[in-house]
């Protein structure tokens, strides 16, 4: 430690909330920069039905790790936008199930290469070999922690 380092600077929490924070607003400069009005949770939302068309409302909560609340209103601001349907399953009548719209295809399109490529900028003080092991460590504590958060991480039943 140096002497401008207080005790917190080197706590893993303190650390991974910094980063957290480079990387949202990489991501908002990176929508700015394409004249997008996207979030990191609807690029999430709109990843997860894109790749899982007709998925259910809940699921997708689950799928990016956050409460069905917060997924909820997502998916109504991306519905209003015109990027989203919503329609009552048919196997499940309080189910939601949630498909792309043309126009959500194409931000999704749009977005997704300026997403990746702002995750080296996240990790520009890293090697090439540094940014994909802690990548592999990142994904290895939250997969261990996944029970302890109020809205872990669930995977989707084939």
């Amino acid at each position: 430690m140096t002497a401008n380092t207080l005790y917190f600077h080197t706590l893993p929490g303190h650390l991974i909330r910094r980063l957290n924070q480079i990387s949202v607003a990489q991501f908002h400069e990176a929508m700015a920069d394409l004249a997008l009005d996207l979030t990191p949770v609807q690029f999430a939302v709109l990843s997860a039905v894109g790749g899982k068309p007709g998925i259910d409302q809940a699921t997708v909560a689950g799928l990016i790790a956050h409460d069905r609340a917060t997924t909820g209103k997502v998916v109504e601001r991306l519905a209003a936008k015109g990027f989203m349907l919503r329609s009552t399953s048919e196997h499940d009548r309080r189910s939601k199930v949630l498909t792309l719209t043309s126009a959500g295809h194409g931000l999704l399109a749009q977005a997704k290469p300026a997403v990746e490529a702002i995750q080296t900028t996240i990790l520009s003080g890293l090697s090439d070999t540094e940014q994909a092991q802690f990548v592999g460590l990142l994904d290895k504590a939250a997969n261990a922690g996944n029970g302890l958060s109020r809205a872990p991480l669930r995977a989707m039943s084939e």
